[in-house]
């Protein structure tokens, strides 16, 4: 009898432990699976505050947010819609004084439809957008409505930063 019992608690103990080991096991992969969902979330929001920011540093002129929102390196690329290309951070602080000048203040941006996707590594995001872009030159209305603004984003440093994007306005026919 005392065989019998040692080999049914040996065999309890045997699947108490499997179930043990399981439980451990699943609550992992939960967690796993939490802080993965958590990241993808973080990482959604931190890409849409830098596309705002390409933008809204405009309104106090904080030089500082605009170019740390963008890449601070010669792979920086922005096209605009008058046919202009910029190339890198250097081309885009020439124009520092246009954007310091008292003459120019920006308003305010809306962003429309504005589409994130991300690569598998989870390093790069591509989104698309429509944006309205409202400022004055000289006291008059200085707009950009309704133009299609596609870009890349790529994460570096644990930061994101716009390292290309594409400004149009659509061709009516």
């Amino acid at each position: 009898m005392k065989k019998c019992f040692a080999k049914k608690c040996t065999y309890f103990i045997s699947w108490f432990m499997v179930l043990v080991i399981l439980t451990i096991f699943q609550d992992s992969i939960r967690a796993q699976v939490t802080e993965s969902i958590l990241r993808k979330t973080r990482d959604l929001k931190e890409v849409e505050e830098a596309i705002h920011n390409v933008f809204g540093w405009a309104v106090e002129k904080d030089f500082d947010l605009f170019y740390h929102t963008i890449a601070d390196d010669s792979c920086f690329i922005s096209v605009t819609p008058y046919n202009r290309v910029k190339f890198g951070i250097n081309d885009v602080r020439q124009d520092s004084t246009f954007w310091g000048s008292p003459y120019f203040k920006a308003i305010r941006h809306e962003i429309r439809d504005l589409k994130i996707h991300f690569s598998s590594s989870g390093n790069v995001a591509w989104f698309y957008c429509v944006v309205s872009d409202f400022n004055e030159w000289k006291g008059e209305p200085s707009n950009w409505e309704n133009v299609r603004w596609t870009g890349v984003l790529e994460k570096r440093n644990e930061k994101w930063r716009v390292v290309q994007q594409h400004f149009s306005w659509a061709k009516e026919d």
